[in-house]
C-alpha cells in the first residue's frame, strides 16, 4: 500500500502538442465541450498513457473493461494490447464517435451505459463469452472524479470482481485509497479489505484538456482472491465501519455511538471488548482492528 518508485514523487510530465491538437479538433468535430458535470478531463500525455498501460500488465489473453473512454486515447492502446476490449461511456455523443473511430476493430465493445447501472459479471460475461464462463478481467480506466469512489467500490464489491484494476483518480483520492493506519478513511477500508492498491505516478494537471484544478494519481489494485480479513458479512462490516468514520473527528466511542445508535456506555464496553481504546480515532484503526470491531458488535446482536 505505498508509492512505487521515484516516478509516483516527482509525477510525470511530456505533453505533446500533437495530442493536444488531437483532442481539441476532435471535440470540435464533434461539436461538444468537456463537461464539468460528467468530470471529462481528456487524458493528451503520451507518457502518462504509457505508464498507465504499462501498469496494466497486458496480453492477448486479457479482458479489460475501460469506464469513461471519452475521445479513446486509452482505448486505441488497450486494442492493441488486450483480446477484448468493453468501453463504457455515459456520454451518448462519446459513444457513438468511439464506435465510428474504432468500429473496424473486432474486439472492442462501446456501450452507452452509466457503468453503476451495470452488474460488472453480468456486463463481463454477455460480451465475452455465451456461456459466461469467464476467467477473469481487468478494468484500466482514467474515471471520472465525480464517480472515482463509487465506481471502486462497485467493482471491487462485486461478485465477479476484477483481477487487477489500474485507475486514474485525483490524486487525493489516490492518497486515501494507500493510506495506513493513522491516516485511513472510509474509502481506503473499503479497497483495502478487497486488494492492495499502490500509487503508480502522479501526474499534473497539463496531461489533460481541458486541465483539471487539482493533481492526479494513477493507483494499480491488486484484487485479493479472498478478502484480506475474514468477516462473515461484508454489509454488516461496512456497515460498523461507515458508523465510525460518520464522525471522523471523533473519538470511536462517540462516533460509533451517534452512527450505530447505541448508548456510549453500551459501545465502551463493547470496544473494549474488541481490544480498542474507546477514545482512538477512526483513521488509526487498521484492518484487522476494524473487523475485530465488527465481529463484537455483530455477536452483540445474536444474543
Amino acid at each position: 500500500m505505498r508509492e512505487q518508485g521515484t516516478g509516483a514523487r516527482r509525477g510525470l510530465s511530456n505533453l505533446e502538442g500533437s495530442s493536444l491538437a488531437q483532442a481539441k479538433s476532435q471535440l470540435r468535430r464533434l461539436n461538444v465541450r468537456a463537461l464539468k458535470g460528467l468530470g471529462q478531463h481528456f487524458l493528451v500525455d503520451r507518457s502518462v498513457l504509457e505508464t498507465i498501460i504499462s501498469a496494466a500488465e497486458l496480453g492477448p489473453g486479457d479482458t479489460v473493461v475501460e469506464v469513461g473512454p471519452g475521445l479513446g486515447i486509452l482505448t486505441e492502446e488497450l486494442v492493441r494490447r488486450a483480446g477484448k476490449v468493453i468501453a463504457v461511456e455515459v456520454d451518448s455523443k462519446l459513444a457513438i464517435a468511439l464506435g465510428r473511430k474504432l468500429y473496424q476493430v473486432p474486439q472492442l465493445t462501446v456501450l452507452n451505459a452509466n457503468i453503476l447501472e451495470l452488474e460488472p459479471g453480468e456486463l463481463v460475461s454477455a460480451q465475452t463469452l455465451a456461456s459466461g464462463d469467464v476467467q477473469g478481467y481487468k478494468v484500466v480506466a482514467n474515471l471520472p472524479y465525480y464517480i472515482a469512489s463509487p465506481t471502486l467500490r462497485h467493482f471491487l464489491e462485486a461478485l465477479l470482481k476484477p483481477n487487477l484494476m489500474v485507475v486514474m483518480v485525483q490524486k487525493e483520492v489516490g492518497q486515501s485509497i494507500v493510506a495506513e493506519p493513522g491516516g485511513m478513511s472510509l474509502l481506503g477500508v473499503s479497497v483495502q479489505l478487497y486488494g492492495k492498491p499502490t500509487i503508480v505516478a502522479y501526474v499534473p494537471a497539463p496531461s489533460f484538456y481541458p486541465q483539471p484544478k487539482v493533481e492526479s494519481a494513477i493507483v494499480r489494485i491488486d484484487v485479493y482472491p479472498r478478502p484480506a480479513v475474514d468477516v462473515a458479512d461484508a454489509s454488516g462490516f461496512f456497515q460498523v465501519v461507515k458508523a465510525g468514520f460518520s464522525a471522523p473527528r471523533k473519538q470511536l466511542r462517540n462516533a460509533l455511538s451517534l452512527g450505530l445508535q447505541l448508548g456510549t456506555p453500551e459501545v465502551i464496553e463493547l470496544l473494549e471488548q474488541a481490544g480498542i481504546a474507546p477514545q482512538r480515532r477512526p483513521q488509526t484503526l487498521s484492518l484487522e482492528e476494524w473487523a475485530q470491531v465488527y465481529r463484537v458488535f455483530a455477536s452483540r446482536d445474536k444474543r
